[in-house]
């Protein structure tokens, strides 16, 4: 077995020497593809230097709506793409922390911040890069309920240790903060003799979290219910490591989870409805909680206990209209758990369906 020491040194290295641009990776596993990136994001992306843009290993866009005055924490920022869009929509009023154990990769990306600022005309940073572990947040000093929204691009595959880096993060986040990130998940246990090689490990395949496992780790650390935004399959691109892993079935997944006391771990009615406002600037006609409930502008939608309380007891609150409450309850919400439904491509799970 590999010592996780030199696994972890071995991902210093590997994002801090060996991969220096997207195209040193050996899979496309980690090659963010622009094309899923929303208008609005994609306007920002080119107010960013091309260097940072040269370095982004991501497989998703983890960066959710109306984060306006928000203090917002990337984990494992590397040369702090998703930093800086975060930074333009979170205004001038907002915060934004960047962690990441390589120096090489954070050198980059504080090289450009004044830069940065200047473009977005800013009169003073909202944004620091620090150096530490995901798994250690109270090393970069990271103060408990102190943060409104975590974003991750494809880096908590990488974790030795990710019981630790999620209960971390939910320490940090505020109550009725979110957690939004994307990741490498399969519909499978990695083998074990897979997760000693370094190279799939670097290459976010080996260390990729299969998803039963990462409901029941949520659950464990007190969230019953995520809710997944997209989901795609991943095509590996290279045929030695593809004859390698072909058993497993890996999957880009953008995922959101709320830090609250009142989610249960099934869907229940209670007879509440939400109206979306239209209020957020970048999704005025319509406002996407997750893969199966979008909200039209103005339309009453029933929705689940748990639902509610993800419109009503989050920064969304300003934006929706959620009549009804507990008091009443008439039974389990007409959906069953999505995990327990057939899988189709573009689903996922968590509580609600």
């Amino acid at each position: 077995m590999t010592d996780n020491s030199d696994k972890s040194g071995f991902v210093k290295s590997y994002y801090g020497k060996v991969v220096r641009s997207t195209q040193d990776l050996k899979t496309s596993t980690c090659k963010c593809d622009d094309s899923t990136l929303s208008p609005y994001i994609r306007a920002i992306e080119k107010k960013i230097d091309d260097e940072i843009l040269t370095r982004v290993y991501g497989c998703g866009s983890p960066i959710p709506p109306a984060i306006e005055g928000c203090v917002v924490l990337d984990l494992g920022c590397g040369a702090g793409r998703d930093v800086y869009i975060a930074s333009h929509l979170a205004g001038p009023e907002g915060f934004v922390i960047g962690v990441d154990m390589t120096l090489e990769q954070l050198e980059v990306a504080g090289r450009h911040l004044d830069k940065q600022m200047k473009r977005f005309g800013y009169s003073r940073p909202n944004v620091e890069f620090r150096h530490g572990n995901i798994e250690d947040l109270k090393e970069a000093g990271i103060d408990d309920n102190s943060v409104d929204v975590v974003i991750s691009n494809c880096v908590i595959n990488l974790s030795l240790s990710k019981e630790r880096a999620f209960s971390e993060i939910f320490r940090i986040l505020k109550p009725g903060g979110e957690l939004y990130f994307s990741d490498v998940f399969t519909g499978r246990r990695v083998p074990d003799y897979l997760k000693d090689d370094p190279v799939l490990h670097g290459e976010c395949l080996s260390g990729a979290m299969y998803t039963g496992d990462f409901r029941r780790m949520l659950r464990g650390l007190g969230c019953p219910d995520f809710r997944v935004i997209s989901k795609r399959r991943i095509t590996i691109d290279n045929p030695e490591i593809e004859a390698r892993t072909g058993m497993v079935d890996f999957y880009s997944m953008t995922i959101r989870a709320f830090k609250l006391d009142s989610l249960e771990d099934v869907c229940e009615d209670y007879g509440q409805v939400a109206v979306y406002k239209g209020s957020i600037t970048t999704c005025s006609h319509s406002f996407e909680l997750d893969d199966h409930h979008i909200f039209m502008t103005g339309k009453p939608v029933p929705v689940c206990g748990n639902t509610a309380s993800m419109l009503q007891e989050t920064r969304l609150a300003r934006h929706f209209k959620v009549t009804g409450d507990r008091s009443v309850h008439y039974g389990p919400f007409d959906c069953a758990p999505a995990f327990t439904k057939p899988e189709r491509e573009g689903k996922g799970g968590g509580a609600c369906c």
